[in-house]
């Protein structure tokens, strides 16, 4: 039987997740994240509260609006689903220890800018800063070991990703480089290059596989703020086992 408190978190999560949608689509266009009410983008049906449920409308509808019945996209579900499932597996794998917060914070961070910069390739700097200042408070009660080893990662992740953009000249987006200023205050320095290493490799992956089903053309820009969302978690995730194994590998 599973445990009526994580049955709690599922359904927080589902709710921020919802939320999480709204602000990474609203933020990028300087809009309110409060007003107006959420909306159908086709026929500005104005939805109910049975609407706004969480994955569970989206089932009941049938993935339309009840509106117009125009198709709305999965990835909503389907963000709300995912961040449910990361809140819920975090105790499970970091344990019911202060760096919990951390981890749901963090979660949070790259649900927003995933949603952001699939819809628009924009990484707001408004998100980055809030969640910056939040890190920072964070990590003052729950450091890392040593404790300036979130000021490592954060300078090295914007320092490597600031150079690799002057190098390519341009080949790095600003968004980028200063997300990864952030999320080197949630991980530390090791941990930060190996989410940009991991980064590399399922961004080049995502795109031969957008190139090949013919998503993705050849010069063109595609967002990179999933890759750095995927790479990242695992890196938190399992990225000491990581290091630990390849250490004992090459020593």
């Amino acid at each position: 039987m599973i445990p009526s408190y994580y049955i709690l978190i599922f359904i927080y999560g589902l709710a921020l997740g919802s939320f999480f949608n709204v602000v990474g689509l609203r933020i990028p266009n300087g809009e309110s994240i409060v007003r107006p009410r959420s909306a159908c983008p086709t026929c500005k049906h104005q939805l109910t509260a049975i609407e706004l449920i969480p994955v569970f409308s989206y089932i009941f509808q049938g993935g339309k609006c009840r509106d117009c019945k125009t198709r709305i996209s999965p990835i909503y579900a389907s963000i709300e689903f995912a961040t449910a499932i990361l809140f819920t597996i975090s105790p499970l794998l970091v344990g019911w220890s202060k760096e919990l917060i951390i981890t749901w914070t963090l979660i949070s961070l790259l649900v927003i800018i995933f949603v952001s910069d699939i819809t628009y390739m924009i990484i707001p700097d408004k998100v980055l800063l809030f969640f910056a200042s939040l890190f920072l408070i964070e990590r003052i009660f729950v450091p890392l070991d040593p404790w300036w080893d979130m000021l490592a990662g954060s300078v090295i992740g914007f320092l490597l990703l600031y150079l690799i953009a002057i190098v390519s000249k341009g080949g790095m987006g600003g968004g980028d480089i200063k997300l990864y200023a952030v999320i080197g205050i949630a991980l530390g320095w090791k941990l930060v290059l190996l989410s940009f290493f991991l980064a590399t490799i399922i961004g080049t992956i995502l795109g031969l596989i957008g190139m090949v089903i013919g998503k993705v053309k050849k010069g063109k820009p595609m967002p990179f703020g999933p890759s750095i969302v995927i790479g990242t978690l695992i890196a938190y995730f399992f990225g000491q086992d990581f290091i630990g194994w390849y250490i004992e590998f090459i020593v």
